[in-house]
């Protein structure tokens, strides 16, 4: 028997474990899916989408259900040149023959351009830029785009609820701009502002950060443009970090950061803050920030955390924070819909574009980000946002926001859904630490100071002086304001002042009042002072502040005395109605006590004449009381105490009517109401410098008006007979008439107004007392 030889038997059977590898990995190689991702690998952004990508895919090679297809990403830096961009996806698609490019340009118009080659290559393009179309538009003219974004209409919506939320009503907008950038989200926000009442006054666009050799310079010259605006609260609508750096290193140093103001940052920022260095945290104290917001507690989450830390950590060892932030959860997740997609279809169909592109069109997981599922392209879930609020050398967490619940200080799960706890449109988040360590809620716009004090506008030509008076002292050549609005106005000025000082300064003005209030719209003055109507055509430019005195429109005319009939002046307390109606009781009660008491009472006997002569006295001496016949007749009596009755009421409403047409003389109005002035097409009187002479053309239809500069005048004007009537305002006719309470009365209706107040501009809401 031949003796065993065991080292021939072990190299065949190392022999065929080598060959077996060798094809193994030749398959395994056959197998390779090649994706390409383009991103900006300088910047914060760039180095967490990419840890994430090799993360999702490392993870992804080592899962053993992606039946046996590996994924191979080829990284290729952006370039500040978009047509070198163009070209670096052209050689993704024809050399390295990627099947999937995924971009981190930030912004639409490059991420536009590479879209074109994926579709005309038949590539699915992964963005994470919200586009500047509608979703339906985008699909039609991009159909291999997808975009891990959701609309940009959810931010600006919570932006606005913010500002609403504390009556803000000027904002400033600040938004760095480049070559490439649409102001569509601008457009939006104004109009979404304008809805909740308030008004952009400035928008601030900054070039792009690479563009600008001195970065400083640029920035500082135009914050300090900030300083001649009213408002103090900004929002940054978008702004890279660099160009945020020296926004608000310029801001604090000029005052911009200190108390009454408010900065809101939006996603663009605020996504960063776990990231950005404690120098930059520190100039944005008290600042709102407005961060997606994305499930932290889940066993995947730190799963994915604790890998990317580790890597992060070791490939970008100068950077100070390892922490991942929202950017690196998207790109993890379309890494993962890309990886479903390709294993749903298998080895054969991942080749096929359309398919692929329809697979993960299709995708309805739960990522790292939240919930992934795509409608016409985008993503069809809404975000949910938290609200941070800037302190230290952090940021707290004050709530959540959802277009689906509005405001919320925490979430609970509800059947799949995230949602909000006693969700509200209004904004009722307490722990706010303001800039400046403000304690309440910052006003918004700028105090006025000694140097830039309230510019007040006083009407300097008016018709009643005692509401407001405007003269210059002769001694000293200054201006000299009296009357009731300047004495209110003084009065109220004490109470605020308990508060805060408000440094002002009276200018006339000596145009008509509807000039003067547009004088406050275009910012010539910041308020005004005086005896200003509440119209509802004011209130769209200029806000009023409280009423303090009712306003109306009156017709005030001369009194006729009626000095004619005295002879008959007996009668007139009483209509012809009446009388006629008093003596037909009156023989009707003759009557009745005549055939009750004629047959048994001998004092109505005798002959016919004397019956009804005896009755007719009866009856008329009882209105005086001074009957002396006795009744027998128990009917009769029952008719008598009911006449008796209405005697002492004829008699009282007699005497009190009489008195009073002989001891108040009798004013009757000349002109009975306005129907009269329009059929004799009349001349009426009004203040010229108001709004009464166009509502007089305009809306009562008048045509013969007569201007009347001074009060003084309208008695000579209407004694002459050059007008009928005066048209005056509430305060202004109790006024005329206290001066001449029997010369002239009211007639007509009143035609009512807002009343009188002050007016201020949307900013300066300490003018409403």
């Amino acid at each position: 028997m031949s003796k065993f030889k065991p080292f021939p038997m072990i190299i065949f059977i190392l022999k065929a474990c080598i060959f077996m590898s060798l094809v193994t990995v030749k398959a395994t190689a056959n197998e390779t899916i090649e994706i390409g991702a383009i991103i900006d690998l300088n910047s914060r952004i760039g180095k967490e989408q990419k840890t994430a990508i090799n993360i999702a895919v490392e993870n992804y090679n080592h899962d053993r259900t992606n039946k046996k297809q590996l994924i191979t990403v080829h990284f290729r830096n952006t370039s500040k040149d978009t047509i070198q961009d163009f070209f670096t996806a052209e050689e993704l698609v024809e050399q390295n023959h990627v099947k999937m490019i995924v971009i981190g340009m930030q912004t639409w118009e490059e991420t536009a351009l590479i879209a074109d080659i994926g579709k005309r290559h038949q590539v699915p393009i992964i963005s994470f830029v919200t586009a500047s179309y509608t979703p339906e538009l985008v699909q039609l003219k991009w159909p291999f785009l997808v975009q891990m974004t959701t609309s940009s209409l959810d931010q600006i919506s919570c932006t606005s609820s913010i500002v609403s939320s504390y009556q803000w009503r000027k904002v400033i907008v600040i938004y760095e701009d480049d070559m490439y950038s649409d102001s569509s989200m601008l457009a939006v926000l104004t109009e979404t502002l304008k809805g909740h009442g308030v008004e952009v006054e400035h928008q601030l666009i900054l070039p792009q950060f690479s563009s600008l050799s001195d970065p400083r310079e640029v920035v500082r010259r135009e914050v300090v443009k900030l300083l001649q605006k009213q408002s103090r609260l900004f929002i940054v609508l978008r702004s890279s970090v660099s160009t945020a750096n020296h926004l608000f290193k310029e801001a604090k140093e000029i005052g911009l950061m200190g108390r009454d103001s408010a900065w809101i940052l939006a996603d663009s920022l605020a996504d960063l803050l776990d990231s950005v260095d404690t120098a930059f945290i520190s100039s944005i104290q008290g600042a709102l920030g407005i961060k997606n917001h994305y499930p932290e507690a889940t066993k995947s989450f730190r799963h994915f955390k604790g890998q990317f830390q580790k890597i992060f950590r070791s490939e970008y060892p100068m950077e100070d924070h390892s922490e991942p932030g929202i950017h690196a959860l998207k790109a993890y997740d379309s890494i993962t819909a890309f990886a479903k997609a390709v294993n749903s279809l298998g080895t054969k169909s991942s080749n096929d574009s359309v398919l692929t592109k329809n697979r993960i069109l299709s995708s309805n997981f739960t990522g790292l980000s939240g919930n992934i599922s795509f409608v016409n392209g985008v993503l069809s879930h809404p975000p949910t946002f938290r609200i941070v609020n800037v302190d230290g050398n952090r940021y707290n967490g004050l709530g959540f926001w959802s277009s689906m619940f509005g405001f919320s200080k925490a979430l609970v799960a509800e059947n799949g859904e995230i949602i909000g706890v006693n969700g509200s449109h209004i904004m009722k988040f307490s722990m706010v630490k303001w800039p400046g360590e403000l304690k309440r809620v910052p006003k918004g716009w700028a105090m006025p100071t000694d140097s830039k004090p309230l510019i007040i506008g006083v009407p300097g030509r008016t018709s009643f002086e005692k509401f407001v008076k405007v003269e210059t002292v002769a001694e000293t050549n200054e201006m000299k304001y009296t009357g009731f609005c300047i004495d209110l106005f003084k009065e109220v000025l004490k109470i605020l002042e308990k508060n805060y000082t408000l440094p002002y300064e009276f200018e006339p003005y000596y145009g008509s009042y509807p000039d003067l209030v547009q004088q406050v719209s275009n910012g010539t003055y910041d308020a005004i002072v005086g005896d200003i109507t509440i119209l509802a055509e004011r209130t769209k430019y200029v806000e009023f502040t409280q009423p303090f005195a009712e306003s109306g429109l009156t017709m005030v005319v001369p009194v006729k005395f009626d000095r004619s009939n005295k002879a008959w002046m007996f009668l007139k307390p009483f209509t012809g109605n009446m009388w006629i109606a008093t003596g037909a009781v009156l023989v009707y009660t003759m009557l009745v006590v005549w055939f009750m008491e004629h047959q048994s009472n001998p004092e109505f006997r005798g002959r016919w004449k004397d019956q009804l002569g005896t009755a007719m006295w009866f009856t008329f001496s009882s209105l005086f009381f001074a009957h002396r016949e006795n009744i027998k007749s128990n009917y009769t009596k029952t008719v008598v105490v009911v006449w008796l009755f209405l005697v002492f009421v004829l008699t009282s409403s007699y005497t009190a009517s009489l008195t009073s047409m002989l001891t108040v003389p009798r004013l009757e109005p000349s002109v009975k109401d306005i129907g009269w002035i329009k059929r004799t097409n009349a001349t009426v009187g009004c203040d010229g410098d108001s709004f009464v002479k166009d509502y007089l053309r305009q809306v009562l239809k008048l045509q013969n008006i007569k201007n009347i500069s001074n009060q003084d005048d309208y008695p000579k004007e209407l004694k002459s007979g050059n007008i009928k009537a005066a048209f005056l305002e509430i305060p202004y006719q109790k006024v005329f008439l206290r001066e001449h309470c029997n010369q002239y009365v009211v007639a007509g209706p009143n035609y009512r107004f807002g009343g009188l107040a002050f007016v201020s501009t949307n900013n300066y809401t300490i003018c409403s007392f």
